[in-house]
């Protein structure tokens, strides 16, 4: 097992190299381009119209997403169609890789015929009939895999219950030639509205996978707060736990400061930023956005 070293992801676009891992900092993959629960994204999409969608990929970048999650799973929308046409805008729009989100093996395909680079999807479960589908798609176009610790029973309830899901992820892709360093692992975040001690299976799900595989692990930051206020508070502090843990690649919202700074203050107290000079950029682009000249 590599669970003595931290593995490397290397995502691209058509000319950024982003690498996920290592003894890199954090990377932040922005989750803005998504219609679910958002009217007016949902709207724009149902009409047709991806210009909301640019914009909120370009202010993404410049708040400091190195990787944007792109996902068109609105009501009624052909994802096979839209997907790939949602691809092809934002590559003509942003330069940095995208990670494809879709339940639809069928719409992943048709993303990554038109994706120029080295792409994530979002995901496949630990369910035979996913793997079936997605491992050899992922190792088909070269793409990096994210695998959800969850299967066709549902979402564990216990650390050890994700363990051997991560388990059998790990051994799938090894027995079908996708290096591990292109599956990233999802422990799966729950509302802690729900269930107070979800977070904390989470965490320790990360730390073991972490250290057992040398994974790198994304997860949904923001599940966390559903449903509960003052959610940038919320979903701050679990980031800063969770990449404390070892998740190197959350699934979050750059544009929100709070959310932003956690991340980096993360990476400045735990060692990866020298110098402080992520945490400094940051401050002062901040500055100069809110200054009356600028």
């Amino acid at each position: 097992m590599p669970g003595h070293r931290r593995l490397t992801t290397t995502l691209r676009s058509q000319s950024t190299e982003v690498c996920v891992g290592g003894e890199g900092p954090t990377v932040i993959i922005g989750e803005r381009l998504n219609p679910t629960g958002r009217r007016l994204l949902a709207r724009a999409l149902r009409e047709g119209r991806l210009e909301p969608f640019l914009e909120e990929a370009r202010l993404q970048v410049e708040a400091g997403a190195a990787v944007l999650d792109v996902n068109v799973g609105a009501p009624g929308l052909d994802q096979v169609e839209w997907l790939p046409r949602m691809v092809e805008a934002i590559q003509h729009s942003v330069d940095v890789p995208l990670c494809l989100d879709s339940s639809d093996p069928e719409a992943l395909a048709a993303a990554l015929r038109v994706y120029r680079g080295k792409a994530l999807l979002n995901s496949t479960t630990a369910e035979p009939a996913m793997l079936d589908r997605l491992v050899p798609l992922a190792r088909e176009y070269g793409a990096a895999l994210v695998g959800l610790l969850t299967d066709e029973r549902g979402i564990p309830s216990t650390v050890g219950q994700r363990l051997q899901l991560a388990a059998r992820l790990v051994a799938r892709a090894e027995r079908e030639g996708l290096p591990l360093e292109d599956l990233v692992l999802d422990p799966v975040v729950l509302a802690v509205a729900t269930d107070a001690a979800s977070a904390t299976v989470t965490l320790e799900t990360t730390a073991r996978v972490v250290a057992e595989y040398g994974l790198n692990v994304t997860l949904g930051a923001s599940n966390v707060s559903f449903g509960l206020p003052n959610r940038a508070d919320l979903n701050a502090a679990f980031l800063v736990l969770a990449v404390a843990k070892g998740a190197s690649c959350p699934i979050a919202d750059p544009t929100d400061p709070q959310v932003r700074r956690a991340i980096l203050a993360a990476d400045l107290l735990r060692g990866v930023d020298a110098y402080a000079m992520r945490w400094i950029r940051d401050h002062r682009r901040q500055q100069t956005r809110s200054s009356p000249s600028g």
